[in-house]
């Protein structure tokens, strides 16, 4: 990568912490599609854990102890298992493929929160533990399902910072377990891993800034400009998938 597209990856990178931050989602949710602009999907997926695990880090950092434990163990631990199986299954699944079904998931999932302003997920132990499972196995097979861990946890109303610092959490605990899957199917490149620091960097830095940001704002209407970003990226993704298919064709 040339030092212009490395700036360029480095300052979205950032814009990826600061809103996944912010909107709650978790920076994969931006990070995994204009990181495919990058590097190969694969590769983006080992590189997406090695950003979390610091971002997360950082987020617990910052915003203290202030956990919810019943969310941690019904959302956090179907989370965990379930990200092993879907991290396994993406060495099966062809990776044009899982970046349709990653720019496809986005659209269909923004729009759905655009158009469903009031939609909420009822705070039962069997909706927490589902939505905690199918957002696991979403991030391992395409490396992002904080949306709808942040959906799930929504129910909860829980505060602005119990609700990032347990997110946080469970994407700790779901990332060191995808990242032993990502590592042994080779993932994780070493000619990639100069990129390590840049990605300490942004996610540092971003965590503080969205810190900052999430203090002085209103979160609904922040909410709606970052699904309008994530529809965006979503169809970017999509049309780049066309236009590589009908080149490859």
């Amino acid at each position: 990568m040339d030092i212009q597209l490395l700036i360029l990856f480095v300052f979205l990178t950032l814009i990826a912490e600061i809103l996944g931050t912010v909107g709650g989602f978790g920076s994969s949710v931006f990070f995994v599609p204009l990181a495919g602009f990058f590097l190969d999907f694969h590769s983006v997926l080992g590189i997406t854990v090695i950003l979390h695990l610091v971002s997360n880090i950082s987020k617990i950092a910052l915003f203290g102890k202030a956990m919810n434990r019943r969310v941690l163990l019904l959302v956090g631990i179907p989370s965990m298992l379930c990200v092993i199986f879907g991290a396994w299954l993406s060495s099966f699944v062809e990776t044009e493929l899982l970046k349709l079904l990653l720019a496809i998931f986005l659209i269909m999932l923004s729009l759905f929160l655009l158009v469903k302003k009031k939609f909420e997920i009822e705070p039962t132990s069997f909706n927490a533990i589902t939505g905690g499972g199918v957002s696991g196995f979403i991030a391992g097979l395409v490396g992002t399902g904080g949306a709808i861990r942040g959906l799930t946890m929504a129910a909860f109303n829980l505060e602005k910072q119990v609700f990032i610092a347990s997110s946080a959490m469970i994407d700790l605990m779901t990332d060191l377990s995808r990242s032993v899957i990502y590592f042994g199917q080779g993932y994780v490149h070493r000619h990639d891993l100069y990129l390590v620091p840049f990605l300490f960097g942004a996610a540092i830095l971003g965590t503080w800034l969205g810190k900052r940001i999430v203090m002085r704002m209103k979160q609904p209407q922040f909410r709606s400009v970052v699904l309008i970003f994530v529809f965006a990226i979503g169809v970017v993704s999509l049309i780049g998938y066309f236009k590589n298919a009908s080149v490859g064709g």
